[in-house]
């Protein structure tokens, strides 16, 4: 596999591992949600309460920030063979520019996705929060 080949990361890829995160983020979003039951006296939350959404945002952050920036993949990100790296040496994101990542692809939804889209026009196939980060996803080879 050439380099190029190696470093593209398509969309359906893309959104495969999101995906896969996404089913571990609703689980760690159930769990959260069961440890503020108590505080609610075992009542639902409300749906507007915009607290609650932030804390949930949090829960989100850390979940994504912290794999970027420990290991450079996802567990979702893990299963599709994929890792994000900086654009500059190849080495796993610093701690700012996966919060930077985190921050800059909740921006790449807001716009119907187009910031994911993206990446079927950009000259490096890359999305709007890989460049705002400095980042890119590569596809690892199979070992």
């Amino acid at each position: 596999m050439n380099h190029e080949a190696r470093i593209r990361c398509s969309l359906p890829r893309r959104l495969a591992a999101m995906f896969y995160d996404g089913l571990l983020l609703i689980a760690l979003w159930m769990l959260a949600t069961a440890a503020v039951l108590p505080l609610t006296g075992g009542e639902a939350v409300t749906s507007g309460n915009w607290i609650f959404r932030g804390y949930l945002l949090l829960i989100a952050g850390i979940f994504l920030c912290g794999f970027w920036w420990r290991a450079g993949r996802t567990l979702g990100m893990q299963a599709w063979r994929l890792r994000v790296v900086t654009m500059s040496d190849g080495d796993r994101p610093s701690a700012t520019q996966a919060c930077i990542r985190f921050a800059a692809a909740l921006l790449s939804w807001l716009p119907l996705g187009l910031g994911f889209l993206w990446v079927l026009l950009d000259r490096d196939g890359l999305a709007w929060h890989d460049r705002l980060s400095g980042t890119r996803l590569i596809v690892e080879p199979k070992r």
